[in-house]
């Protein structure tokens, strides 16, 4: 049975979050920090990890929060981590990280644990929080553009992602003072909308913009989105509902459907990509940060 949000926190706790962010942006490390961040074919970074919060569909209380680690640069699944969990904190911008980091925190705790030897050397999705949590070298990455600071979805904005020609290619995303907030990336060729970079933790933008480009096969980084199709499944699996097809396995009774020039964006049957995620592994619909993300 679906279960209702709680209510907006009380003005005490708003108060509590934003002195707590302030101490978390204080802790911040926006350079390289690690010898493989500076090699440019990332030599020595052999594990990334990936996180998502899927949510019950008609259910804003339960959701699944789900680890996964890849190896890399082959970016096969080594290990996961998916359960169930109930929120106790209502969605409000610019404070997601509140509402669903705690529960990805306990996800990396249990690895560090069960399997310390898989810990990951860089996390994608959730960004500062996370990563100063955690102490992991973070990406923020999200697929929709968070329009704050002057950072518009404007004609010369979509005249910017027009100029993106191939995967690789990224421009800056800035504020209204100039300063660079994060940047628009083509992850892929047959990719032609951008995801929206910015710095986590212990990691310059110019590496998180190599190393996000890095792991996309598809248009969002492979371990976000083996995260997202895996916290998915988990839900079917264990709240009932058809699984995920494996790979190759789906619509094999279907018409093949008539696809654009170069393929697919997305792989099909894999479920729906997540739409932004918050600080340091993970991507939401509305996860607000500084120009790609939540912090």
């Amino acid at each position: 049975m679906a279960q209702e949000a709680v209510g907006r926190p009380p003005e005490e706790t708003l108060s509590l979050w934003k002195r707590e962010q302030a101490l978390l942006k204080a802790r911040v490390v926006d350079q390289d920090t690690e010898a493989w961040q500076r090699d440019p074919a990332f030599a020595g970074l052999q594990r990334v990890g990936g996180v998502d919060v899927s949510f019950v569909k008609g259910d804003s209380v339960r959701a699944c929060a789900s680890l996964v680690v890849l190896s890399y640069p082959e970016l096969e699944v080594l290990y996961e981590d998916s359960r169930l969990v109930h929120l106790t904190a209502p969605y409000l911008s610019g404070f997601l990280a509140f509402r669903e980091v705690p529960f990805l925190v306990d996800a990396v705790r249990r690895l560090q644990e069960k399997e310390p030897s898989l810990m990951p050397q860089a996390g994608f999705g959730v960004a500062c929080h996370l990563g100063i949590l955690t102490d992991l070298p973070c990406v923020g990455v999200a697929k929709k553009l968070l329009q704050v600071d002057g950072l518009e979805k404007d004609a010369l904005h979509r005249d910017q992602i027009r100029l993106l020609r191939a995967g690789g290619d990224s421009f800056p995303l800035r504020s209204r003072s100039g300063a660079v907030l994060g940047r628009a990336l083509r992850s892929h060729d047959r990719s032609t909308k951008p995801l929206y970079i910015s710095v986590g933790h212990k990691m310059s933008l110019e590496a998180a913009v190599r190393l996000t480009h890095s792991c996309c096969r598809f248009r969002v980084p492979e371990p976000v989105r083996q995260a997202d199709i895996r916290s998915r499944d988990y839900i079917r699996r264990t709240l009932g509902g058809p699984r995920t097809p494996a790979p190759g396995q789906e619509r094999k009774a279907q018409r093949p459907k008539v696809r654009p020039k170069g393929g697919p964006e997305e792989p099909p049957g894999e479920g729906r990509t997540p739409e932004a995620h918050s600080p340091g592994l993970r991507t939401h619909p509305e996860a607000p940060d500084p120009g790609a993300q939540e912090q």
